[in-house]
């Protein structure tokens, strides 16, 4: 099996064989294929980290490797990491395979060019500082267009994974879209979306829709055991608790800290109007530390509401906090104001009316 961690630490789904809590899609996709009812272009929606990605690739290597003479004897979407389609999917040089996802901004692109020029390799900890493009851009899409004209090297399938279709702008979006409306012959669009009610109308109506549900806890500890057995069944059952049923989230929480970060939140709040200022002070200035830190700290913050409002009585207080917190990460963004302070603002109010 080849690895499924890429050296970022990340899950890589075009390297991942393994995939557990969406079986009825499996299922599903298996039979349209076998009843030769297969629709050329499929929409899978749900929240980020439960697999999406993992399961498209999933399609794309079964219907690339799969023989039509023997339809009937397939049980599964299983593809053996050793067979030589799993290998060049995961390398990106399947001829039959086009990925479509935003690219590198052409000032790191000329970094990664470089570094391939000189025969050296970028560290994870360089990759990770790499940034990318704010949206997919439309030229990018029109190279879907040349990609479908060829024929495919076995006259067989032609796939075009777009992850995820959230990251089109108008132009790049009617571009997807002219390709829906006319699809080639034996083409399959596999398009990921995490929120697809902000899709266009016409892009959903085209689809065949496979909305994934979140995991279960179970699964989502029985993936944490798998892919970070290093930790405690402790922590494994509080990172559960508060991944919303996404293992992309949970893995996240694992390698940033986030139960202990969590817990001192917890710690401060429950404090109420008796918080102490210098407890505060230190754990906004952590949070506030990087980009990465500060996300996974707002993040936290929306979670602990979200929790809480199952277990109060003071339902209308937590409303009228989260609806204040939603406004001033909002205005943090829009106006590019100090998101330390804004911590500071954010707890302060919390402490005060919950």
């Amino acid at each position: 099996m080849p690895d499924e961690i890429n050296p970022s630490g990340e899950l890589s789904p075009k390297d991942n064989s393994y995939l557990i809590g969406h079986e009825d899609a499996e299922r599903l996709f298996l039979r349209t294929w076998q009843n030769n009812s297969m629709h050329n272009s499929w929409l899978i929606s749900g929240i980020e980290g439960i697999g999406k990605a993992t399961l498209a690739y999933r399609f794309a290597r079964f219907l690339l490797s799969a023989d039509n003479t023997r339809k009937d004897s397939y049980t599964s979407l299983d593809v053996s990491p050793a067979s030589p389609v799993f290998k060049l999917v995961s390398n990106n040089s399947h001829p039959d395979l086009k990925i479509i996802e935003r690219d590198y901004t052409d000032t790191d692109k000329k970094k990664i060019l470089k570094a391939i020029k000189d025969g050296e390799q970028l560290s994870s900890g360089e990759m990770k500082e790499l940034k990318k493009s704010a949206f997919i851009r439309v030229d990018d899409v029109r190279t879907i267009n040349e990609f479908l004209s060829k024929r495919s090297s076995n006259d067989g399938w032609r796939i075009v994974i777009i992850d995820s279709i959230d990251d089109m702008n108008v132009a790049s979006a009617n571009a997807v879209l002219k390709i829906l409306e006319e699809p080639p012959h034996k083409t399959l669009l596999l398009l990921i979306s995490h929120n697809p009610n902000q899709l266009l109308p016409t892009i959903k109506s085209r689809c065949a829709k496979i909305e994934l549900k979140p995991l279960s806890d179970a699964n989502v500890a029985s993936l944490l055991r798998r892919y970070r057995p290093e930790l405690s069944e402790t922590a494994v059952k509080k990172i559960t608790a508060i991944s919303s049923g996404s293992i992309g989230k949970a893995l996240n929480y694992v390698d940033n800290d986030a139960v202990n970060r969590y817990d001192a939140l917890c710690r401060i709040i429950e404090r109420k109007s008796s918080f102490a200022v210098a407890d505060v002070l230190d754990f906004c200035n952590e949070a506030s530390a990087n980009e990465e830190s500060y996300y996974l700290t707002q993040e936290l913050i929306l979670k602990f509401l979200s929790e809480n409002v199952k277990n109060t009585t003071h339902i209308v207080e937590l409303a009228d906090c989260w609806d204040n917190v939603v406004k001033v990460f909002s205005e943090v963004e829009r106006l590019n104001l100090d998101k330390k302070q804004a911590l500071i603002n954010i707890i302060v109010n919390i402490c005060k009316h919950i």
